[in-house]
C-alpha cells in the first residue's frame, strides 16, 4: 500500500443529476463510506453513491489542490473532465464490495 497515495474523486446520483468531488487516501474505503451513509451528510441527503470519476496523486496536498480546483469549475468543464475517461458516466465502482 502507498502511504502517500492520494485521490480526488466524482460521486452522482443514479439520474447523474448532483456531482460530489471530494478526496481521500482510500478510495476503496471512502466509497464504502458514502454507499454506508457515513461519508458525508451531503451524500446521504442526496443519495449520491456512484464513482464515476477519479485521479491519483502521489502527495495528499496535491489532491486537494485538485480537489479545490475541481470545485471552483463550472458544471460542464466537471462534465468534461469525466466524460473523457468515462464517456457513459459509469459508476466505476459497481462491482466493488
Amino acid at each position: 500500500m502507498n502511504l502517500n497515495r492520494a485521490y480526488v474523486y466524482i460521486l452522482s446520483n443514479k439520474n447523474r443529476t448532483v456531482l460530489y468531488i471530494g478526496v481521500t487516501n482510500n478510495l476503496e474505503r471512502r466509497i464504502k463510506e458514502h454507499k454506508e451513509g457515513t461519508g458525508a451528510a451531503f451524500t446521504k441527503r442526496y443519495n449520491v453513491q456512484d464513482l464515476i470519476f477519479y485521479e491519483i496523486h502521489n502527495q495528499i496536498e496535491q489532491a486537494i489542490k485538485r480537489e479545490k480546483q475541481i470545485k471552483e469549475w463550472k458544471r460542464e468543464w466537471k462534465l468534461g473532465l469525466i466524460q473523457e475517461s468515462n464517456p457513459k458516466m459509469l459508476n466505476l465502482a459497481e462491482d466493488w464490495s
